[in-house]
C-alpha cells in the first residue's frame, strides 16, 4: 500500500459540505466514487484535514489516502481528473510516507472571507462573494482584530451545535485586506472551530457597521457564550485558503 497527499481545490456551490452525507452531493463523496472508478469498485477512504460546510469553497484543502495500485505518482492527478466533475480540481500529488495524515498533522491553517462592498450585488460573484451594501469602517475592524489574536477561549465564536470540548484555540494573524470592491479576512491559526471564522467575520461586520463597538470584542471573548458574538456570516464567502505540516 502506498499513501497519497493531495492538494484540491473546489467550489462549494452546490456540495452540501464536504464530510459524505447520504442521499447529498458532497466533496468527499465525489472523491470516493473517483477512487471506487479507478480501483475496480474496491471502495478507497479519503481522508482531508478538515470538513467545510455547504457552499463554502476551498483553494487548498488537502486530503490523503491510501491505494494498492502502482500507478506513477506523477499519472494520479491526471487518473483523478478524469473522473472528478469540474467543480473539483487536483492541484498536487504527491507521495507521502505512511504515517502522513492529513488532518491530524496540520499545524496551521488559513481561511478568507470575501465580502463585496458595493451598494449595488454583482450576478457574477453572488456565489463567492457575501454582499454587505452598507458603508465599512476598516480601520476599526483591524482594530477590533487585535482582540482576537492569540490563545484564547473561542467558545463565543463557536456554533452551540459543536461537541467539542476544548474550544482553546490560537489565531497567528488575521488581516483585514482590500482589492477593489472587496474586503478580504485572511484568518491563520492553529485550528478552528466549527463556524468559527464565519463568526467572527459577521462579529467584525457588525463593529465595522457601528452596531458594536471595537472594545465589545474582548467582553465577548471572556463571556464564553455564543449569544455574545455576532451573526454567522453566510458560507459561500469562506474559502478555506491553505494548511501547513510540520
Amino acid at each position: 500500500m502506498r499513501r497519497f497527499k493531495c492538494v484540491i481545490s473546489y467550489d462549494g456551490t452546490d456540495f452540501s459540505g464536504y464530510q459524505v452525507q447520504p442521499q447529498r452531493r458532497t466533496v468527499q463523496g465525489e472523491l470516493e466514487k473517483a477512487l471506487k472508478t479507478i480501483h475496480k469498485n474496491q471502495t478507497v477512504q479519503v481522508f482531508a484535514s478538515g470538513r467545510t460546510d455547504a457552499s463554502v469553497h476551498a483553494v487548498g484543502q488537502v486530503i490523503h489516502f491510501d491505494t494498492p495500485l502502482h500507478i506513477p505518482t506523477e499519472k494520479w492527478g491526471q487518473a483523478l481528473a478524469a473522473n472528478l466533475p469540474d467543480d473539483i480540481t487536483i492541484r498536487n500529488v504527491q507521495g507521502v510516507n505512511p504515517d502522513f495524515h492529513a488532518r491530524f498533522h496540520a499545524v496551521r491553517k488559513e481561511y478568507r472571507y470575501r465580502v463585496l462592498n458595493h451598494k449595488l450585488s454583482d450576478v457574477f460573484r453572488r456565489r463567492y462573494t457575501y454582499h454587505v451594501p452598507y458603508e465599512i469602517n476598516i480601520d476599526v475592524m483591524k482594530e477590533a482584530t487585535n482582540f482576537l489574536i492569540g490563545t484564547h477561549d473561542f467558545t463565543s465564536f463557536c456554533s452551540t451545535g459543536s461537541p467539542v470540548e476544548d474550544k482553546i484555540r490560537t489565531i497567528y494573524q488575521l488581516e483585514i485586506l482590500i482589492e477593489e470592491d472587496e474586503i478580504i479576512f485572511s484568518i491563520q491559526g492553529n485550528g478552528f472551530l466549527y463556524n468559527m471564522v464565519r463568526i467572527i467575520v459577521g462579529t467584525l461586520l457588525e463593529v465595522g457597521t457601528g452596531k458594536r463597538d471595537v472594545k465589545d470584542i474582548k467582553d465577548i471573548i471572556l463571556a464564553k457564550d455564543r449569544a455574545m458574538a455576532g451573526k454567522t456570516a453566510p458560507g459561500h464567502g469562506l474559502y478555506l485558503w491553505e494548511v501547513d505540516y510540520k
